[in-house]
């Protein structure tokens, strides 16, 4: 899902009102600060997605790769949401977890240059999202509510997910909970799997099972630089879901809970970028490095890999 589409979206439809967010500076020069709410009880976000643009040299050597349709549940897929927009990502698919890549111009305006990045963090039960919007508006935020939609090819917009953002404005990166429509799964388009528990909504429940036969079975972290001001109305989201939140003295964040960490560091703009990403394997392999147009996928020793994009010159 593309911030930029679905918050023009959402302010054409009349989506909610905005708050300015910003981070106090922080008065601790040597240490980190721990910010998870001791009140937000029980996570209710879960890392869902990310994704990251690329330059075309690497987005295309990712898109031809016959290593990663090995390494991963590999695919390269167009889809249509809400207004017709239409966005194609190269995936690599987890058990739970995903990530999404893209290269220069493959997205509209803001989200198409490069370096740019988002994040979706996803509910496991229905019904929690709305205690994520509770939350942000007890600490002041109001925010803009979104429902996406995918259309499966017959022109027809089938409900996909409901999504919350805490702002309308942003440089080049944006993160936005989200929580899948019950009424999508019982759609056998979908692919998804049967329920587990009352009220299932899982990542596991969305992905199919692919992953078993291939090497990667999770995302467990993700490095994104980002600018503060981005970083800023990112942080409020992160804690009213749950996650345990780490700001350092330099305004770099580390959130952690759910399996995957989430890391950030808050750079000038002209330094933006995807960084690294780092994968949980079904099994552990020996050292395989994998040179992917300006990137590493370094795989093994053990049961992991990490994949390394090149700093951006």
């Amino acid at each position: 899902m593309i911030m930029v589409i679905v918050l023009a979206l959402a302010a054409a439809i009349g989506g909610g009102a905005t708050t300015a967010l910003a981070e106090q500076n922080r008065t601790e020069q040597n240490r980190t600060v721990e910010e998870s709410d001791p009140a937000a009880g029980r996570q209710l976000l879960f890392y869902n997605h990310a994704y990251g643009v690329l330059d075309r040299e690497t987005a295309d050597a990712v898109e031809h790769s016959p290593y990663l349709r090995t390494f991963a549940n590999f695919q390269v897929r167009t889809t249509t949401g809400a207004g017709g927009q239409t966005w194609t990502g190269r995936y690599l698919m987890g058990r739970e977890t995903y990530f999404e890549l893209f290269g220069v111009g493959d997205l509209p305006g803001q989200d198409g240059v490069l370096g740019a990045s988002g994040m979706g963090v996803s509910t496991e039960r229905t019904g929690d999202l709305a205690t994520v919007t509770e939350r942000l508006r007890a600490r002041g935020i109001t925010p803009i509510e979104f429902q996406q939609t995918r259309d499966f090819g017959d022109g027809v917009p089938v409900p996909w997910f409901d999504a919350i953002f805490t702002i309308d404005q942003y440089d080049h990166f944006g993160g936005w909970g989200m929580e899948y429509e019950p009424t999508y799964f019982d759609d056998p388009r979908s692919n998804t799997e049967p329920a587990s528990f009352p009220g299932d909504i899982s990542r596991e429940r969305y992905l199919n099972d692919v992953y078993r036969d291939r090497l990667m079975r999770d995302v467990t972290a993700v490095h994104l630089a980002v600018t503060a001001r981005d970083l800023a109305n990112t942080v409020p989201l992160l804690k009213a879901g749950g996650f345990a939140v780490r700001t350092s003295a330099d305004g770099d964040v580390v959130a952690r809970r759910g399996g995957t960490d989430l890391h950030f560091d808050a750079v000038p703009i002209e330094r933006i970028g995807l960084q690294k990403v780092e994968f949980a394997l079904n099994k552990a392999v020996s050292r395989h490095d994998e040179r992917i147009g300006n990137s590493t996928l370094a795989v093994g020793p053990g049961p992991r890999a990490v994949w390394t994009f090149d700093a951006r010159q």
